[in-house]
């Protein structure tokens, strides 16, 4: 932005200033002379309120399509981190189940282990 801003206060000096070498030396009065200068003065200081306007527009509507854009990227991450943490949870209770099914797995063949070996020493 400070690169526009110099460029606009170059073209407000360089329009002042190449009015006013116009202005002097054309062949008018002191009075005419004055008068124009005023008027170029007023001319100019207009064109340059209304970049300055336009300038301040711009910035303001980029800062607002920005704010839109993060809002809408900050909706977009909570929903995945949800998502996340819904499947983390999912994934949980599939790793609990699966625990109990191997305890129990190995609870039973312990037990028919201790089994099989008693069977065995009543053979013997």
């Amino acid at each position: 932005m400070s690169n526009r801003g110099d460029f606009i206060a170059g073209m407000v000096v360089g329009g002042f200033l190449g009015a006013l070498v116009g202005i002097l030396y054309a062949p008018k009065s002191g009075r005419e002379t004055r008068e124009e200068i005023g008027r170029k003065t007023e001319e100019l200081l207009s064109r340059a309120k209304d970049e300055y306007e336009n300038a301040i527009e711009k910035s303001r509507n980029a800062y607002e399509e920005t704010l839109a854009k993060l809002k809408k990227l900050e909706e977009q991450t909570q929903k995945r981190v949800d998502e996340v943490g819904e499947r983390v949870e999912e994934l949980k209770e599939q790793g609990k189940d699966t625990l109990q099914d191997g305890k129990s797995r190995l609870k039973n063949a312990i037990v028919a282990g201790v089994e099989a070996f008693k069977e065995e020493q009543k053979k013997a």
